[in-house]
């Protein structure tokens, strides 16, 4: 029996309608949309079907009692409410979520080394770091240690963007300025008109630098101590990681996130940290001007310097790959995670890094992951965070079952279950050689597991805090999600997303569901845009559009 995390199939038969993800599964997949009444050719059988299953849901292929377990991928996903018949469509009137218990470690460390010959001795460009990190891409960062300073960042930003030749062209401007002249020239017409088309400017000044990100939140004081040292600790890793090339940090001076605690942490994560860093306390500068005249010529001055490192080639095992997933539908876990933990799987055997994240989205495949782990303590480690994180849901009112969104259950996904088994085949079928907390940084090469919410900002934002410096994205339905210094690849779980949002999409995996393309096709073409991607070749279309989300995880509870 193959286990219930590996490739669901090398292939899906053309024009097949229908899929049965394992041997042990009592449900089916509509590939397709498939009408009331349709008759189904299913193994030795015909399925009659009771009512129409729009493509992507999932119906029963024998009788189902009430009480019965709904699996899926060879595992528990669900409960039956009440009697299903035959050919019924589950839905979450008909279905609760239930998932496996897990229990203590059974070493299954077999999973199958994927073929690497297309990839062993390749180099992507990227820039070389004194303490061996190789970033994908040359930023500066500007953060405050407090909300109170995000308005001294953003003058900063007003201050460097357009100067520098880093601002955006805002196409929208020239769209208001046209209906300010109808407005005030009487034109009545409620027409529409073609936007510009605008070009993102390459910066003129400083030709070895990628951007200056400045980032804000609402963090640094007023909550728990916790939060303030997580938010310390994910500032570093945001500085260490091989991506940013140097950074200027606001404080304000009275906040419980502390100059010296950030110090701790970056000195705890890299003690050999030498990039151009420049801190300063607002309550010490003296006037807003004093600060901000300080801030800016220093950072200008750690510019000047950070230009003159150059992309020289590098071994695909300096990459590190953060896994993500967002508006997740039906076919995410049959095709684009699925194909993202192929290519996870590649870079493993080269020797890099990967990360998997999101542990509500893990929720019923714990026991296979613990098994996955190479040693009792990381497996223990792991055991410990999904619990204490399940419980203190509980214990506020809410749960990992309440994790599906609307968007999820429209298009398939029902039970948190059903969503955590398609999620983890992100993670492909290596070894799990260690699991971190989260603002804990990722240094062992393989896969990793990461501790953060299912919330989709909150966790991209934590897997670049944690050394990522490429992001896979799989998403069914479409998000705007993207992260200030990891180049956020998307990738399509179907043709009809990637073709109704191509200014989204990167990469399209539609084609493992019409069967043209196998999983492992497609996850070493994702690999080939993943390689170009790093080598600064390609800007992704979440960097194409400015997406700089970044939302630090209060330890409260974010599903």
């Amino acid at each position: 029996m193959c286990n219930r995390l590996h490739n669901i199939s090398n292939l899906i038969e053309m024009k097949q309608k229908i899929l049965k993800i394992h041997p042990l599964d009592n449900v089916l997949v509509a590939l397709d949309n498939l009408g009331n009444g349709e008759r189904i050719k299913f193994e030795d059988h015909t399925l009659h079907l009771k009512q129409s299953v729009k493509a992507k849901h999932k119906f029963a292929s024998n009788d189902l009692n009430e009480g019965d377990a709904i699996m899926m991928y060879g595992g528990v996903v669900g409960q039956a409410n009440r009697f299903i018949g035959k050919g019924e469509v589950l839905t979450t009137k008909n279905v609760r979520h239930k998932a496996d218990i897990f229990g203590k470690r059974t070493p299954h460390l077999d999973g199958e080394t994927p073929d690497i010959s297309n990839f062993t001795g390749r180099t992507f460009l990227g820039y070389h770091r004194s303490d061996g990190q190789v970033g994908t891409a040359n930023y500066w960062v500007v953060i405050p240690l407090v909300f109170c300073e995000n308005r001294n960042i953003g003058v900063m930003k007003d201050a460097f963007l357009e100067e520098l030749g880093f601002a955006r062209p805002n196409k929208y401007k020239r769209y208001v300025r046209e209906l300010v002249t109808r407005y005030q020239s009487k034109d009545t017409r409620n027409d529409s008109f073609a936007l510009p088309e605008e070009q993102i400017h390459t910066s003129p000044v400083f030709e070895q630098i990628n951007g200056i990100k400045f980032l804000t939140h609402d963090g640094g004081c007023g909550g728990i101590r916790q939060d303030s040292e997580a938010l310390c600790a994910l500032i570093a890793g945001y500085l260490n990681n091989p991506n940013v090339a140097g950074g200027t940090i606001l404080s304000l001076g009275c906040q419980n996130a502390q100059i010296p605690i950030l110090e701790d942490k970056l000195n705890a994560l890299n003690p050999h940290f030498d990039k151009p860093l420049h801190i300063l306390e607002q309550q010490k500068e003296g006037t807003e001007e004093d600060l901000l005249v300080k801030a800016i010529r220093l950072t200008f001055q750690g510019l000047t310097e950070v230009n003159k490192v150059k992309r020289e080639p590098a071994p695909l095992e300096k990459l590190t790959l953060g896994l993500e997933c967002g508006g997740s539908d039906g076919f995410s876990g049959i095709s684009a995670n699925p194909a993202v933990g192929h290519a996870s799987d590649v870079l493993v055997a080269l020797g890099g890094k990967t990360m998997l994240a999101e542990f509500p989205e893990l929720c019923g495949v714990e026991q296979e992951l613990i098994n996955r782990c190479t040693n009792d303590t990381i497996a223990d480690k792991f055991t410990v965070l999904m619990e204490t994180y399940s419980n203190a849901a509980v214990a506020v009112g809410s749960g990992f079952d309440m994790n599906p969104s609307p968007g999820n259950i429209k298009d398939g996904l029902i039970t948190d279950a059903m969503k955590s088994a398609g999620a983890a085949k992100k993670g492909g079928t290596s070894p799990i050689t260690d699991v971190l907390d989260y603002a804990e940084y990722a240094n062992k090469p393989g896969l990793n597991l990461l501790c953060t919410p299912g919330n989709d900002v909150e966790s991209t934002t934590a897997l670049a805090g944690s050394g990522a410096n490429i992001i896979l994205f799989t998403t069914g339905l479409g998000t705007p999600t993207g992260n200030p210094i990891a180049p956020v690849i998307k990738i399509s779980s179907n043709t009809d997303l990637a073709q109704r949002m191509p200014d989204l999409i990167d990469v399209d995996a539609g084609d493992v569901i019409t069967g043209e393309k196998s999983i492992e096709q497609m996850g070493e073409e994702l690999m080939e845009y993943i390689i170009d991607v790093a080598s600064g070749k390609i800007k992704t279309k979440a960097q194409q559009l400015g997406q700089d989300d970044f939302i630090p995880w209060k330890r409260g509870i974010s599903l």
